[in-house]
């Protein structure tokens, strides 16, 4: 670690969101073990309240799976709109100490503070006013690292959950760092574990000792430099303010594997309208549209095409993700009454902003549609969103399984 690093990186990591929002709405379930998941035969777990981690739940977990280990267990539907709504307030008041801030998911942020503590105090202290203002304006608890790095103020905030504060200073580093398992290390999956734990590397203190012509010998060049990198501090990343959506989708987990192309259509325009939608409300087009699709067997497939020109009219979506899927079937030889398919799902990818391409030459098609989006866009505004749907949604696919939408990169807690 360099002597001349400075302190004053912040991670801040809310403390079982999702869960601990419910909580604010469900008072009466605190000091329990409880989850959130969407009621359903496939759900999982979303979330988890420290009670229910310490009995062994936890986040990704089948619910059906948690319930049988711990029969007590509360299970709490969720409600993204509140996630959404909470997010934003602790944005806005992290952002009240520094324009630095980068969020990282809906419930995780870097902040650089460096250039608030001639007036709000060292880094420490200005780490305790977040953690303090935080809950008494939201209720929520949070715990928050303070190191040089970002990678070093990740690991720190990891390290004192749930609602705790750790600096590591720049002298204490290593020594913070050295004993950790060799998974804290950013680009250490569950592959790579083995192939360093094969050659007796078990703690980022051994990744450390090993020469890295040795680790780029066993892992290539970037991985190897990476990791070599990171075991001795070094993390020049520095905190980025203005972070744009790569991405905006939703997926579904059916309660039962679809045999039939249609009830598989309609899914993906039910999608297609909230994709779209998002996209409009966020002032952005996608340049491409993305398909997923896992069959009962868990094997995953997904395909692409790039559009002529961006996009945010839910029909030319819906459209092209239904040319994805019969080309996908085609290819794979897929006959759906032997290889059913348990999740389907439809995302916008290379986001820009709305207008940003050529100007159009719309079809009269075309135009109709767009018009159909603004009003769908008007009368959410003034109704809520679903007032009005394509009649093939009247009964809408959703009822039949469990909506795992993502909006830009999705993240486990």
């Amino acid at each position: 670690m360099t002597s001349n690093a400075q302190l004053g990186i912040l991670h801040v990591d809310m403390d079982a969101f999702f869960a601990h929002v419910e909580l604010l709405e469900h008072p009466e379930f605190r000091g329990k073990p409880a989850v959130v998941s969407p009621h359903s035969n496939r759900g999982i777990v979303l979330s988890a309240t420290y009670e229910a981690r310490a009995l062994g739940i936890r986040s990704a977990m089948s619910t059906a799976v948690a319930l049988r280990q711990v029969p007590n267990l509360i299970v709490m539907p969720p409600h993204r709109h509140l996630y959404t709504k909470y997010s934003a307030d602790v944005m806005r008041i992290f952002r009240d100490f520094t324009p630095l801030v980068e969020p990282i998911s809906i419930d995780e942020a870097f902040l650089d503070v460096r250039g608030a503590t001639r007036l709000l105090g060292d880094p420490e202290s200005i780490a305790k006013q977040i953690r303090t203002r935080v809950f008494d304006e939201t209720g929520l608890t949070c715990s928050v690292g303070v190191a040089s790095t970002k990678f070093v103020a990740k690991l720190a905030s990891d390290a004192c959950k749930p609602n705790g504060l750790l600096v590591v200073k720049p002298e204490k580093v290593l020594e913070f760092l050295h004993p950790l398992p060799i998974r804290a290390l950013w680009g250490v999956g569950p592959q790579t574990a083995k192939a360093l734990e094969r050659r007796g590397l078990h703690t980022v203190g051994d990744i450390a000792d090993t020469p890295e012509r040795t680790l780029v010998s066993a892992l290539g060049e970037s991985l190897g430099h990476h990791l070599h990198e990171l075991a001795w501090g070094r993390d020049s990343r520095s905190v980025v303010a203005e972070r744009r959506e790569k991405s905006i989708g939703r997926e579904i987990t059916f309660d039962n594997d679809v045999t039939e192309v249609d009830v598989l259509k309609r899914t993906l325009l039910a999608q297609s309208e909230r994709v779209s939608s998002q996209l409009r409300d966020s002032g952005v087009e996608c340049r491409t549209v993305a398909l997923k699709v896992t069959f009962s067997d868990r094997v995953s497939v997904s395909r692409s095409r790039t559009l002529e020109l961006p996009t945010a009219v839910s029909r030319t979506m819906y459209e092209t993700a239904c040319e994805l899927l019969d080309t996908l079937l085609g290819e794979q030889g897929v006959d759906l009454s032997y290889r059913s398919i348990r999740l389907i799902g439809i995302r916008g990818e290379q986001l820009v902003p709305a207008g940003a391409g050529d100007t159009p030459l719309w079809g009269e098609t075309n135009e109709t549609w767009r018009e159909i989006d603004k009003a769908q866009d008007a009368l959410a505004a003034k109704f809520g969103r679903g007032t009005l749907k394509p009649a093939s949604l009247v009964r809408g696919p959703d009822e039949r399984g469990i909506d795992e939408s993502a909006h830009g990169a999705a993240r486990s807690e």
